[in-house]
């Protein structure tokens, strides 16, 4: 799905999720403080699990022509990669 966007199409997704994530990013800061990764760090990881899910579902033939289905995706491989991280720095520090 991602490699037959145009190019201009391609730039304005993904600043799209970057402005998306930086929101999430912060949000998530102000919730979980010193349990996550600052607002950037979660920014960085947000952006790319969602397009890592993306990529993932995608190359498991699933069709992602629905946009409402394409961002769900995303959204939820971003949250599954920061709460795996989360709950894996809770595990590493708390040790």
């Amino acid at each position: 799905m991602l490699w037959n966007l145009e190019t201009s199409w391609l730039m304005m997704a993904v600043v799209s999720v970057i402005v998306m994530a930086l929101f999430f990013g912060s949000a998530l800061h102000a919730i979980m403080r010193d349990d996550g990764f600052g607002p950037i760090g979660n920014m960085v990881l947000f952006t790319a699990g969602f397009f890592i899910a993306i990529v993932a579902v995608n190359s498991w033939g699933i069709n992602l022509r629905d946009l409402t289905r394409a961002v769900a995706t995303g959204l939820g491989g971003a949250f599954v990669v920061i709460a795996v991280l989360a709950v894996l720095k809770g595990v590493l520090i708390r040790s």
